[in-house]
């Protein structure tokens, strides 16, 4: 998993340069992070329906990511698997764009942006 982490770390300024992309980011991985939190939550207290509610939220917010990476110049590297494409995401939302942001580099790219 830490090879997967950093192997996507490399590469993430260069898929992430569309100012477009770069907004719908900085709203949609909280959302989705939060979406996350509440899936769990729903699903520990028994609320079902909450919990599809969640994951509805989940899939829109990775949609309209998908929407906002096609407006890269760079496209993303396609997924070889559904476990590969599962582990990215989360990896995406949970730890490299939060990362991404922390460090400066969202807002770097912000100003660079076309």
């Amino acid at each position: 998993m830490l090879k997967l982490i950093q192997w996507q770390w490399e590469g993430y300024t260069e898929f992430h340069r569309s100012k477009l992309n770069l907004l719908m980011h900085i709203i949609l991985v909280p959302g989705f992070i939060c979406a996350n939190l509440y899936l769990i939550f729903s699903l520990i207290n028994g609320r079902y329906l909450l919990a599809l509610l969640s994951l509805a939220s989940m899939g829109l917010s990775i949609a309209l990511q998908g929407l906002g990476h096609k407006q890269e110049a760079q496209p993303s590297i396609p997924f070889i698997g559904a476990i590969n494409a599962v582990s990215r995401l989360l990896i995406e939302q949970w730890i490299n764009f939060p990362r991404f942001v922390i460090s400066g580099g969202w807002w770097r790219a912000l100003q660079h942006a076309a």
